[in-house]
């Protein structure tokens, strides 16, 4: 009985150990093939160093894990699921652990949708570009291709739909999509960032800012889109909204040295 329970235990080590021998060649591997995608299409990748490249790639691998990425109507590509990961990892990788704890999967539409998932007809109000689901699409994001891909092409820079989707779902972790991300903000911070949001908001209002008018709408858009601006655009952000900037450098945690453009 004893030396059943003992060989028993060797194997169960045996297979642990060659299960992470293969995982570990397997994450190798795919990090490999996504360097260049991300060097290609990815600006905040690009102004990494190497070992940083390296735990950025190792993220994205951890999100794919715990997350599917689906086409809907489309042929998913290597570089959709490189750019989900991506736009997933940007917003916390100031943080040294991170879990999108309400989010199960990722779908990705060929293009704009309307608020039934509708996108084959030319019909007037297909104009989402994606949205944190809810309801019976709890747990799930939609994206549009389209808007994923132009969010990280250089002439569409500071307008990245899939990190505004990501930081809206950061911001709903505390069970409210109210501007204020819990998670990342702590209470004494809460008041005086409310008082950098309204202060914002009022300048898109009054056509004196450059952050994008739909910033305005209210504060959960407010720190979408003022998020989209940040990572995108940081040194431009630095520049024209300094206090704002430094807030949300408190914010995501977010090392300086990377916010050079």
């Amino acid at each position: 009985m004893i030396i059943t329970f003992i060989l028993f235990g060797l194997l169960l080590v045996f297979a642990i150990y060659a299960f992470s021998r293969y995982n570990s060649k397997k994450a190798a591997t795919i990090a490999a093939s996504w360097d260049e995608l991300l060097l290609q299409h990815v600006h905040f990748y690009k102004m990494l160093n190497k070992e940083r490249r390296e735990l950025f790639k190792k993220r994205m691998g951890l999100f794919l894990s715990e997350t599917y990425v689906e086409g809907v109507a489309l042929q998913l590509e290597e570089l959709d699921k490189v750019l989900v990961a991506a736009s997933a990892v940007i917003p916390v990788f100031g943080f040294e652990e991170w879990h999108y704890t309400n989010l199960t999967g990722v779908l990705l539409y060929p293009d704009n949708f309307n608020k039934d998932f509708s996108f084959e007809n030319e019909e007037e109000g297909r104009l989402i570009l994606g949205m944190v689901g809810t309801g019976r699409l709890e747990n799930q994001m939609i994206l549009s291709r389209k808007a994923l891909r132009q969010g990280f092409s250089p002439e569409n820079r500071g307008n990245n739909t899939a990190i505004h989707e990501f930081v809206h779902l950061i911001d709903k972790m505390d069970g409210k999509t109210d501007g204020i991300p819990e998670r990342l903000i702590e209470h004494a911070y809460s008041i005086p960032w409310l008082k950098v949001i309204h202060q914002e908001m009022e300048k898109i209002n009054t056509n004196s800012s450059d952050i994008r008018s739909y910033g305005g709408t209210n504060e959960a858009e407010f720190l979408a889109v003022a998020s989209e601006y940040f990572f995108e655009k940081p040194s431009q952000m630095q520049k024209k909204h300094p206090e704002l900037y430094k807030m949300l450098l408190q914010c995501f945690h977010t090392q300086e040295t990377i916010h050079k453009s």
